[in-house]
């Protein structure tokens, strides 16, 4: 991946807009390029500063909004011309001049701003003119899903959407709930947030809960940054023999070789005769030279015979 497919990507990834194949090819790229992981962070950055910001939402600019959307709805019917640029049209070219030097990050900055007054309209319009008080937009902090739209003879449209309800809660990390949360995250859909679950589970690593999530984490996640994430927070516990199993099992079926690299480091912070002939195993089959090189210097460490290869 390149760094201008990473930096349109970017945005996206933020707000989980990815697939997962675009999500693991953006991780393994934000992992082995510098620049582009700072970009990342500026987008982090950027959304908070946007979170943080006050706007004030023209009436007018509200009023256009529901007439296109109301339009867009009732079958794309085209609105009559007006004379001279409504607050829409301003305001994108308020954007388009605000951003014009920004270069290669111009397009998701963009994005983004737009993203943002769709949520600030959201909240500050409480329903649509035409709508039943059942049909209401959702409220703060919830989030809907569209499942299917249908036109009804009578001029009427049945919106089917499913409502999420987010909330937050703040605790320690030694808080029970807080715990609960974090294993749960650690398993949940979103990439990023894996990561920092596990992350933050090095702490607890006294924990069986949290121990075999970083387990399962590092033999069955998909996305690379997940399992070397989990290995170094496994770190404490490298000569526990639960911890040995799961990463001979990385070392010998892991189709990444960085991932396979950490699994050697971690495997060499302890000598274990056990897992001698999963090295040798390894030298049978190995073709990235580096891996090739970590294991056999761990070997020849431990006075153990490379074999025959």
């Amino acid at each position: 991946m390149s760094c201008d497919s990473a930096s349109k990507l970017i945005p996206l990834y933020y707000y989980g807009e990815l697939t997962p194949e675009e999500e693991d090819r953006l991780d393994q790229h934000l992992h082995e390029c510098p620049a582009c992981a700072a970009a990342m962070e500026r987008q982090r950055a950027l959304a908070a500063a946007l979170d943080r910001r006050q706007l004030d939402v023209p009436p007018l600019l509200l009023d256009d909004c529901r007439a296109d959307l109301m339009a867009a709805i009732a079958g794309g019917a085209a609105r009559a011309e007006r004379p001279t640029k409504g607050p829409w049209a301003l305001f994108l070219e308020a954007v388009g001049v605000t951003f014009a030097g920004f270069g290669r990050v111009r397009q998701p900055i963009g994005a983004l701003a737009l993203v943002v007054l769709g949520v600030l309209l959201g909240r500050l319009s409480g329903t649509i003119p035409g709508l039943s008080p059942a049909s209401n937009l959702p409220s703060e902090n919830v989030i809907s899903s569209v499942r299917s739209v249908k036109a009804e003879s009578n001029g009427t449209v049945q919106v089917s959407f499913d409502e999420t309800r987010r909330r937050e809660i703040t605790g320690r990390l030694d808080d029970p709930n807080i715990q609960r949360f974090i294993l749960a995250g650690s398993r949940g859909d979103n990439p990023a947030v894996r990561v920092e679950s596990v992350g933050l589970l090095r702490n607890q690593t006294g924990s069986p809960e949290a121990v075999d999530a970083l387990l399962n984490s590092i033999v069955g996640d998909p996305v690379d940054s997940v399992r070397m994430e989990a290995m170094e927070a496994l770190k404490p516990l490298a000569g526990d023999s639960r911890v040995t199993k799961a990463l001979s099992q990385v070392l010998l079926t892991d189709a990444n070789p960085r991932v396979r690299m950490q699994a050697i480091d971690l495997m060499a912070m302890h000598r274990d005769d056990s897992v001698v002939g999963v090295f040798q195993s390894l030298m049978q089959r190995e073709d990235n030279s580096g891996v090739r090189l970590k294991a056999s210097k761990v070997l020849k460490d431990w006075n153990a015979s490379i074999g025959t290869f």
